[in-house]
């Protein structure tokens, strides 16, 4: 799938925070964004207007935070990549600390050409290494 040229950085760490968060708690809402993130309550709650606006996510009566089919697909496109770069970066030597850092820049700015090449390049790899 190519990446929506519309979907910025922000977007993109919104999403996969609230799929992040997900898989650690019941219910997400908008104040556990904002501390996963670091940002403040009143930027988180103008942009899950935002994505929610765009069919991204959905907010319950409950004001829980839900990602919509859209929304899970680019969050889980997103975690992915970041997952494989900081496991590539650390595999060479990285500490963790910086890989994930450095991996959560990566993830936004390659395009899914590349990261298909990157990626297809790795595993091959390792399937030749076993």
């Amino acid at each position: 799938m190519k990446k929506d040229s519309k979907l910025t950085e922000s977007v993109e760490d919104y999403l996969e925070s609230v799929l992040v968060l997900s898989s650690k708690l019941p219910n997400v809402r908008s104040v556990d964004v904002a501390s996963h993130l670091g940002f403040s309550k009143p930027s988180v709650s103008h942009a899950v207007k935002l994505l929610s606006d765009e069919g991204l996510l959905e907010v319950t009566q409950k004001k829980f935070l839900v990602l919509t089919p859209k929304g899970k697909e680019v969050a889980e496109r997103t975690y992915a990549r970041h997952v494989f770069f900081t496991e590539m970066l650390m595999s060479i030597g990285v500490d963790q600390t910086t890989a994930e850092n450095d991996a959560c820049r990566i993830e936004h700015v390659i395009s899914q050409e590349t990261f298909d090449a990157i990626e297809k390049y790795y595993k091959e790899k390792s399937e030749q290494a076993d």
